[in-house]
């Protein structure tokens, strides 16, 4: 029994020197081993590792893509000199945990702040460059890209690399979107009204071109048949004048039936003349005689 409790002893010391002397890091992290407060080594594969108990201490860093949102949407000055409130956030990673620890003694808070005010200094000149209608709609993208290859140059001298500035929304304050939207929506209106102008004086034009079109085609259209009638009649004229020609007294036979026909259409005609008259004398005669 003495034996064994003189060797849990040694056990017992060893398990906890080796539990000091050993430590792991994740593919999420990278590591730094102290010794004594000097960075001694840097640990970037994840894996197993070994280090000196009590004398040598490890502190890890998350290396994965972290986001930075603002809390509060940020006022900014245009080239027109006019207030928008701007909404973003930031992609980031740690690339190198010595220079991270370095400039902000590994506090995250602290190149969060750095970073905030670094995106914030850069929104501020890109926006003093650009018109309302620049930021909120035309060259939102030219900005954001401008935006990460500056903050990344800066921020890289601090061990960490921007991955993406992306801005969310744009707005004007509350005290200067009413006026806005009240040019905006004079603006449309007059627009409106000229092309209102403008449709109804084309459509006149167009009215007047089809009337115009309408008496050329009617006249024309009146004389073609004025035209077609006369030579009708010319034909028909000459016709009967052949036909009186051959038999000038079948042709007065037969004009004085088609007469009788019209006169004695329907049986409430009446008919005054002379019984002498010359419209009857087909009707004494067949021969037309007057006797």
């Amino acid at each position: 029994m003495k034996l064994l409790g003189s060797l849990i002893v040694p056990i017992v010391l060893a398990l906890v020197l080796l539990s000091l002397s050993i430590f792991t890091v994740d593919q999420r992290q990278a590591a730094i081993v102290f010794q004594l407060g000097e960075v001694v080594s840097i640990k970037r594969e994840p894996g197993l590792y070994f280090k000196l108990p009590l004398v040598q201490n490890v502190r890890w860093f998350d290396t994965r893509i972290l986001t930075l949102d603002a809390v509060d949407p940020e006022r900014f000055l245009t080239s027109e000199k006019k207030n928008v409130l701007v909404d973003y956030f930031v992609k980031w990673r740690i690339f190198d945990v010595q220079k991270f620890y370095v400039s902000f003694a590994g506090d995250e808070q602290r190149a969060l702040n750095r970073l905030a005010q670094t995106i914030n200094d850069g929104m501020r000149a890109e926006f003093g460059k650009r018109t309302v209608h620049d930021v909120v709609s035309g060259e939102r993208d030219d900005i954001m890209e401008k935006l990460r290859a500056s903050a990344d140059q800066d921020a890289r001298r601090f061990g960490v690399q921007v991955m993406d500035v992306r801005i969310k929304r744009v707005e004007l304050p509350t005290e200067v979107s009413d006026s806005v939207y009240r040019r905006m929506e004079a603006e449309r209106k007059r627009v409106a009204n000229e092309q209102r102008s403008t449709g109804a004086a084309e459509a006149e034009q167009i009215k007047a071109d089809a009337d115009k079109q309408r008496e050329v085609i009617i006249a024309e259209a009146y004389r073609d048949a004025q035209k077609i009638k006369g030579d009708g009649d010319a034909k028909a004229t000459a016709i009967y004048a052949a036909a009186y020609t051959k038999n000038p007294e079948f042709y007065a036979f037969y004009r004085s039936m088609e007469a009788y026909k019209a006169s004695f259409r329907d049986k409430t005609d009446v008919l005054v003349l002379q019984p002498n008259s010359d419209f009857f004398r087909y009707m004494k005669s067949p021969r037309g005689s007057s006797k």
